[in-house]
Formats: C-alpha cells, sequence, structure tokens
C-alpha cells in the first residue's frame, strides 16, 4: 500500500536515504560516522519543510514495513529544504554549517522527485515502479505539469525504468562530482 510517510517510518527512511547519500559518495559521509548520520536523517524526517521531511515523502508499505520510500518538492522550494538541517546538526553536536549537498538539482517549473530508494528485501517486487507510478498524481495535485528527475549515468538500468515510464534526458548534471541526466515527465 503506497502512503503517505508517517512519523513511524522515521528509522526506515533514514536507513534507505543513507544508501542513497552513499551511492552519491557524498562527503558529510566521511566527517560524520554512520550511527549519527543515520540517527541525523530520522530526526531530520520529523521537520516538514526538510528534503526527507515527511510531509515530502510517501513510502510504500508491505506487511507493515516500509518496502520503498520517494520524496520530491517544487523546484522553487530548493532553496529552502535543506534548512532544518543546520539546528539538527547543533543539537548532536555538529556544525551547522555541514551540507549534504551543495549542487541545485532542479529545473525551473517542475515538481523534482529528489530520491527513490527500494528496501533491499523488496527488490525486484515492482516496489519503484509502483511509486513512481504514484508520483505524477502529487505533482498534478500540486499545480505542475512536468516531473523532474536526476539519474546517474552509472545506472543505466534506473534510466531504462524512467524511459518506460514516459521520462525523457533534457539535460546532464554534475552533482557532488558524478554525472546525471536529468529527466521530465510532461504530465497531461
Amino acid at each position: 500500500m503506497i502512503r503517505p510517510a508517517e512519523e513511524k517510518d522515521a528509522a526506515a527512511i533514514a536507513r534507505l536515504v543513507f544508501i542513497i547519500l552513499k551511492d552519491m559518495e557524498l562527503p558529510f559521509l566521511n566527517e560524520v560516522p554512520e550511527a549519527e548520520v543515520l540517527a541525523i536523517l530520522a530526526e531530520t524526517a520529523l521537520e516538514p519543510t526538510y528534503r526527507y521531511g515527511l510531509a515530502r515523502g510517501i513510502v510504500e508499505e508491505i506487511d507493515g514495513e516500509v518496502a520503498g520510500i520517494a520524496f520530491g518538492y517544487p523546484a522553487d522550494d530548493e532553496p529552502l529544504i535543506d534548512l532544518p538541517l543546520s539546528a539538527v546538526l547543533v543539537r548532536h553536536n555538529l556544525s551547522g554549517d555541514l551540507k549534504l549537498f551543495e549542487d541545485l538539482e532542479t529545473l525551473p517549473g517542475e515538481w523534482y522527485l529528489d530520491s527513490i530508494a527500494v528496501a533491499e528485501k523488496f527488490r525486484g517486487q515492482k516496489v519503484g515502479t509502483r511509486l513512481l507510478a504514484a508520483i505524477p498524481a502529487i505533482a498534478q495535485a500540486a499545480g505542475f505539469a512536468k516531473v523532474g528527475l536526476n539519474v546517474d549515468l552509472k545506472n543505466p538500468n534506473a534510466q531504462r525504468l524512467y524511459q518506460r515510464m514516459g521520462y525523457q534526458v533534457v539535460s546532464q548534471m554534475i552533482l557532488s562530482g558524478h554525472d546525471y541526466n536529468h529527466m521530465q515527465l510532461t504530465l497531461a
């Protein structure tokens, strides 16, 4: 069942987001131990305006477990989505100046799918496809005619999935030193 993210999902969300952050090889992960990163991500999930805040996410729940997550936001929100992280870092005795992300990821006028991840136990069960299929309705309800996302050029399987779902490459970006295709889906 796909549903809005809830407070009870915070730890599972943190674990799945952590997988994405590791894949991106973010410098932040070299400065903060994994257990601390997981605690920070779980805490920031409770911040409604944060990039991975519950209000920005959906989950697929299978047999009471979070099988997958998807988080996104309007492109205009990008300057604000990471602000709540600073206060959480300070509460964890870290510098409020640390950043997870340095690069801008969105294109103007789109609803941006920031992250989608599936728990290892549930891979191969179409969880990602179902989450991806739920995104256009969220974007349309928010008044958007386009959904954007970035896919690492080293992940051709993900790009093929996005293409099957109607996304097209519109530009390229470098994020955290990695090359990405920026893809968009035009909504009817």
